[in-house]
């Protein structure tokens, strides 16, 4: 069985874990999150401890599901936090209910609608933060919303990830 697999989880207070008929659901005060493990691989459950076992040789999809349900664990008790910064002059978010307002440049505003389980906040005009107890819907809604204007290699207008180093091309030469 891979190294991965081997660690046990330790689930932190609040937080339990179930495993009936090969689905783990995971409860915490963030919320509750389900995942299917995959054939051959079983979950045993003891207090506060979870370890993963390979059944038949299928020691790849135990460290991937052992690592998805790390993911679960953490999502459940402190969330997934992502915040993208709009670089370019007249580019602001607003929010409308529960609906994200973007002015990117284009003729018309972006109106991107926030799906259940995620939480989109505009502390300033140019910051928009993406918070939700799943790691992968967090980082899904924050890729659509970068997809609408990615950072531009010229300029580097557009919107990136914080802390996103943009590599910017020379301009043309005359």
């Amino acid at each position: 069985m891979s190294r991965v697999a081997k660690k046990p989880i330790t689930l932190p207070k609040g937080v339990e874990c179930k495993f009936v008929d090969s689905a783990v659901t995971v409860k915490g005060p963030k919320g509750t999150l389900q995942f299917t493990t995959p054939h051959g691989v079983e979950i045993d459950i003891q207090g506060s401890e979870v370890q993963l076992n390979s059944s038949d040789g299928n020691t790849k999809m135990a460290g991937t599901a052992r690592a998805l349900i790390a993911n679960m664990v953490k999502g459940v008790s402190e969330g997934y936090l992502r915040k993208l910064e709009l670089v370019g002059v007249g580019y602001r978010a607003a929010l409308a209910g529960k609906d994200l307002n973007l002015t990117l440049g284009f003729s018309h505003p972006v109106v991107f609608k926030t799906p259940d389980g995620i939480t989109i906040t505009v502390p300033t005009q140019t910051e928009v933060l993406i918070a939700g107890a799943d790691k992968q819907r967090v980082g899904e809604v924050a890729a659509k919303i970068r997809a609408f204007r990615p950072p531009e290699p010229y300029k580097g207008k557009g919107v990136r990830y914080s802390g996103e180093k943009i590599t910017l091309k020379e301009a043309k030469k005359a």
